[in-house]
């Protein structure tokens, strides 16, 4: 293996109802499709060698997806990325590629599990239609005050009962912009939950924290709610806001992809804010 990159890729719109199972058989078609070097494993059944870190369930958007490909080639990330992206279905998009740091002289070799290690943290934005905001403040509010809150969740494991408040470092609510689309969409109640919350074991997910909210503020959504990632990496304690996991493998070289261009934000674009990424992705 002459090179390793690692890969930032979101799952927009529909895309989001796909199982990690079919995404990975999406990206190694795309691989094969780009004519990407892609290495392989010995034995008898050999595979591709592109690994996945801390990937997002079923139902859930995300901006913020990482891979790791093994190439036996050294290829120009920036052409990878626009290969990449190409033979990608629309929703499923490359948003940053970079190579992964080797450790020269006086460095530290790299650690399989290194950049695992660099996911602390996620931060969610979930749409809650049909919530008037001062409800889902208050809920927040009651949230944050509680020393522990406990839910249980079948597990593969069997059911397990554990705290969700000990993992949230920030939790906040908000109005929805109003939706030009319709009058009588902009007039229905709509809140938005932004949070940041620890990565654990055993992980405590969105939903948990909407169990969480039910049960000490009776905080219920009538329609299933609109989950999305916008970022994981590390975590700044004294913030509670992440930083961006690539950043240490950028020593090598300028970023590629649509975080060369961007300007103040390390993680682009992000959903709900003009461009929505609960939309299904449009390729130019």
């Amino acid at each position: 293996m002459t090179q390793r990159l690692r890969v930032r890729y979101a799952r927009r719109g529909r895309l989001r109802f796909t199982s990690h199972r079919d995404i990975s058989r999406a990206v190694e078609r795309a691989v094969r499709r780009a004519g990407i070097p892609v290495a392989f494993s010995a034995g008898f059944t050999p595979h591709p060698k592109i690994s996945y870190a801390g990937a997002a369930a079923t139902g859930v958007a995300s901006e913020a997806e990482y891979l790791e490909i093994g190439l036996t080639e050294t290829r120009d990330p920036a052409r990878v990325r626009a290969d990449l992206d190409a033979a990608l279905p629309s929703g499923l998009d490359i948003v940053d590629v970079v190579p992964v740091r080797a450790g020269g002289a006086g460095d530290a070799p790299v650690k399989p599990g290194a950049f695992a290690d660099r996911l602390e943290a996620s931060e969610w934005r979930i749409r809650l239609d049909g919530v008037p905001a001062g409800d889902a403040a208050a809920a927040v509010s009651a949230f944050l005050d509680a020393g522990v809150i406990e839910v249980e969740r079948l597990t593969k494991k069997g059911l397990r009962r554990f705290d969700v408040r000990a993992a949230v470092s920030v939790l906040e609510a908000e109005a929805c912009e109003p939706d030009r689309r319709a009058a009588e969409a902009a007039d229905a109640p709509c809140a938005i939950l932004r949070m940041v919350v620890r990565h654990s074991t055993p992980a405590v997910r969105p939903d948990d924290i909407l169990t969480g909210l039910r049960q000490i503020a009776d905080l219920a959504p009538p329609s299933p709610p609109l989950v999305t990632r916008l970022a994981q990496g590390p975590l700044d304690a004294a913030t509670g806001g992440l930083g961006d996991p690539l950043d240490p493998d950028r020593e090598i070289g300028p970023p590629s992809g649509d975080d060369a261009t961007a300007t103040g934000d390390p993680h682009g674009s992000r959903p709900g804010e003009p461009a929505s990424a609960d939309a299904v992705g449009a390729r130019p």
